[in-house]
């Protein structure tokens, strides 16, 4: 489901598309006719259903991300993701190629498939020694 924000900028659209062909729309008409065509009786009916209900996932199964995890870069799949609550996730990824974390040249320490919590922005509230996120998705 979109945004009250991009629902607006779809009225907003709506608005200008009829207005280039000669038929004037108000404000308020153009809402009222996003919320019909999506179903709602009117627009105070889908704001309140949209309004209402929290921000899903920054990511959805299936998704192919990139990012950095330990400072590493990474490409790969979101393989689970559930809602902690306060805006936090908890997501499994699975890496195209495993990624090695350690920081040392001497040895290898390779992950492929990891798990973490992550806030709407993609971004581990957990920090690495060097205060970057222990995970970042890129968005």
């Amino acid at each position: 489901m979109l945004s009250i924000e991009d629902l607006k900028a779809q009225a907003k659209r709506l608005r200008a598309t009829l207005a280039e062909s000669g038929q004037t729309l108000g404000h308020s008409q153009s809402l009222e006719a996003v919320a019909r065509m999506r179903g709602y009786r009117d627009w105070n009916t889908l704001h309140a259903a949209i309004g209402n209900r929290p921000p899903g996932p920054p990511v959805g199964v299936g998704q192919s991300v990139g990012g950095a995890y330990l400072g590493k870069p990474f490409r790969g799949e979101v393989k689970a993701v559930s809602a902690l609550g306060d805006g936090r996730f908890r997501i499994t990824l699975h890496f195209d190629d495993p990624v090695d974390v350690s920081t040392f040249e001497s040895f290898e320490v390779l992950r492929q498939r990891v798990s973490a919590t992550i806030q709407r922005n993609g971004e581990t509230m957990e920090r690495t020694s060097n205060g970057a996120p222990q995970m970042q998705i890129s968005l």
